[in-house]
């Protein structure tokens, strides 16, 4: 027995035990302990009261609390658990522990069925008054016609679940009787005797085995050290620690896989502090590539071979090529239609959507957008590994273009050159076009000072535009200067907005 709501040092054992009952096939028990009435600790008017409440102001056999003072508590027990095979009793004695198995471990908690004869009590005070009124209106009621109904026959259905239900394990419990007990104390007699019973008495060297293991022996038998076992690491959480103890490409490619996609610098942020940053983009190619300066997952780590797609049962080449397709039309523009994508690789919707969801998010109006921002500064710091990568999209193109019978023009605007290389921005190209119009100032201030210094200079009947294979940047407009040309400043506007001569017409620039 056990008592949860009580220090272990202050036990019950000097305490008077009143009464004690169980209910053997339930491992049900409550025993009744006085309370210490005179204790500085005890408030009498509370004990008063409670009584009160309980009993009433009559005098009867059931009363519960026969001094009128609340002099005792009861405590009802719980079990603590219902499969006890894994614990036992034992007593140390002469160099010999002997173990008995327990059939039942209960904790004993105070049992507060008072405060429900006390609401009962209530209740039947509060009818008693109101039952002179019911009666006059009983009597005037007139004899109604009753319908008698028959029960239909149970079915096996509502048999179980009335069976379950606790109105019916209240009613079970109920009909086990009490069996009454004698307590009988720590220190009585009866008590010892009992307690003999917890030593083996046979002396049988057959059944008795001495211990000659080793206490570290015995220790690894009652607690066997776990098979090691080489770290997976799970399908939706890592454990960080169970991680680091992979090999450095083993680390690279569980992390892109649950990840998907990443840019390098929170790559390195997971790894353990010092990894060499050279080994990691050695491994990170091999299971994974370059989509607008970010990490991507390759096709086939994610859908092995001989593998199906959970969700149609389509086999895993087929769902390689249809997420590369998805993956190099990224490399080509921020936003994609998830329609666009499902015309042509002509795979079931849940795979396509699994296919965005990895590497997109949906935006209104815009279709499918890349999750993350461009990652200029690693296509900056590794121009060599970003032109490799370039050169591997290309082969994958071709590969697709046979696959699925497009050409890359398809998906290129039409008002709109061939498109620049997937790892150039287009900050990158604002900033070539603004060194350009740098350029055609400086040359434009020396004509200025040429003329001032009374030289003359030529008009040419022709406007300055950019180069036939530098394509125009629209998605810049919002950071181009005032007085702009196709998006780089117009470096006569500008003079001659600060006086250095008179502003030009479009039809007569420099």
């Amino acid at each position: 027995m056990q008592y949860p709501v009580r220090p272990a040092t202050m036990t019950y054992d000097d305490v008077t035990h009143l009464a004690a009952k169980i209910k053997p096939k339930q491992q049900r028990v409550e025993l009744e302990i006085s309370m210490d009435t005179v204790s500085p600790n005890y408030c009498r008017s509370k004990g008063e009261q409670i009584a009160l409440n309980v009993d009433g102001t009559g005098y009867d056999e059931t009363n519960t609390y026969s001094a009128k003072i609340m002099d005792k508590q009861t405590f009802s027990s719980i079990q603590a658990t219902t499969n006890t095979s894994r614990y036992a009793a034992a007593v140390f004695r002469k160099g010999e522990l002997h173990v008995t198995p327990l059939t039942g471990i209960l904790q004993m908690r105070p049992s507060f069925s008072y405060l429900d004869k006390a609401d009962n009590k209530t209740r039947e005070r509060e009818a008693a008054n109101e039952g002179g009124d019911s009666s006059q209106d009983e009597a005037e009621e007139e004899a109604k016609a009753i319908t008698v109904r028959f029960a239909r026959p149970e079915s096996e259905q509502a048999r179980q679940r009335r069976i379950q239900s606790y109105e019916f394990l209240q009613k079970k419990q109920a009909e086990e009787p009490w069996v009454h007990l004698t307590y009988h104390g720590v220190k009585d007699g009866r008590s010892d005797h009992e307690r003999q019973y917890l030593f083996c008495q046979s002396v049988d060297a057959s059944e008795n085995s001495e211990l000659v293991k080793t206490p570290k022996e015995y220790l690894a038998m009652l607690m066997p050290p776990l098979a090691e076992e080489k770290p997976v690491g799970p399908s939706n959480v890592l454990s960080m620690a169970q991680l680091r103890t992979l090999p450095l490409g083993e680390q690279v490619k569980t992390l892109m896989k649950n990840v998907k996609v990443m840019p390098f610098a929170n790559l390195m942020g997971l790894l353990a502090s010092g990894t060499d940053s050279t080994s990691v983009l050695r491994c990170i190619q091999q299971v994974a590539l370059l989509v607008q300066g970010n990490w991507v997952v390759k096709s086939d780590v994610l859908y092995p071979k001989n593998t199906f797609s959970a969700h149609s049962g389509v086999p895993a080449e087929v769902l390689c090529r249809g997420r590369d397709f998805v993956m190099w039309r990224f490399t080509l523009e921020r936003s994609v239609m998830r329609k666009e994508i499902a015309s042509i690789i002509k795979l079931p919707p849940e795979d396509v959507k699994e296919f965005l969801e990895h590497v997109a998010a949906p935006r209104a109006n815009r279709g499918w957008e890349f999750l993350l921002p461009t990652d200029v500064d690693f296509i900056k710091k590794h121009s060599d590994v970003a032109h490799r990568q370039n050169m591997l999209w290309l082969g994958i193109q071709s590969k697709l273009e046979k696959v699925f019978n497009f050409s890359k023009e398809d998906f290129v605007p039409k008002k709109s050159a061939q498109p620049d290389p997937v790892h150039i921005s287009g900050e990158q190209r604002l900033k070539m076009a603004q060194e350009r119009a740098q350029e055609n100032q400086s040359t434009l201030q020396k004509d200025l000072e040429a003329r001032r210094a009374g030289s003359s200079i030529h008009i040419k009947q022709e406007p300055v535009s950019d180069r036939e294979d530098e394509p125009m940047d629209t998605s810049c407009s919002s950071s181009i200067p005032n007085g702009s040309l196709n998006g780089y400043p117009s470096p006569v506007g500008e003079h001659a907005a600060k006086g250095l001569g008179p502003e030009l017409s479009p039809d007569h620039w420099i």
